[in-house]
């Protein structure tokens, strides 16, 4: 019986472009050794994929946080519920540690309405 393939068996290029020549192999390989230690600090990529508008209001998004919360506590107590012993303690003190980060939010909540409530009744309106 002939064997088909062959041995070892050939393996499709995944690059499209050429392979780099050695002195281009070595500028690459020099920058990416080299410019970490010019800038030790650089910005992380992963940070910068969500970002939040630098105009949004401190209501807005305490508002935002407490429904995050909110949601998450109901796919945690879902999941909890799924699951049984250990593994199921676990995500009920998952959804409480939840809980209690809502409810301080929503203070934090209550806290900027009273105090908006607060300054617009001492500040005067004026009519002019």
């Amino acid at each position: 019986m002939k064997k088909i393939t062959p041995d070892p068996p050939e393996t499709p290029s995944l690059s499209t472009s050429d392979p780099l020549d050695p002195a281009q192999r070595s500028t690459v390989a020099q920058r990416a050794l080299c410019d970490p230690l010019r800038n030790p600090n650089p910005a992380n990529p992963i940070s910068h994929i969500f970002t939040i508008a630098p105009d949004v209001d401190t209501e807005t998004l305490w508002v935002h946080a407490s429904e995050t919360l909110a949601s998450l506590s109901a796919m945690i107590t879902d999941l909890a519920f799924e699951l049984e012993g250990s593994r199921r303690n676990k995500a009920l003190a998952i959804q409480q540690l939840i809980v209690l980060g809502e409810l301080l939010v929503n203070r934090a909540l209550d806290h900027l309405d009273t105090s908006d409530s607060t300054a617009s009744a001492v500040t005067p309106i004026s009519g002019h």
